[in-house]
């Protein structure tokens, strides 16, 4: 699975973008295409949404039980 800095620079370099330009595409300040494309940690769910709208997904919240639970039941495991 690819990383969210990794898809969305790959997504905005197939689109022919500048980071300049996708921000204003989407609808952000640049710092914000420049966070999400330098692996930054300290972004706003809302923001990252709006960029990765552009490319028809969003994120959303996961419960850490729900994801332990869909990760056992892949390996086999037994809570």
């Amino acid at each position: 699975m690819k990383s969210l800095d990794a898809f969305v620079k790959d997504k905005r370099k197939e689109a022919g973008l500048t980071q300049e330009e996708f921000a204003e595409k989407a609808g952000v300040a640049l710092t914000v295409i420049r966070k999400i494309e330098q692996g930054k940690s300290d972004l706003q769910l809302e923001k990252v949404n709006q960029v990765l709208k552009m490319f028809g997904h969003v994120l959303a919240p996961v419960s850490l039980k729900l994801l332990s639970t869909t990760n056992n039941e892949k390996s086999g495991d037994i809570l």
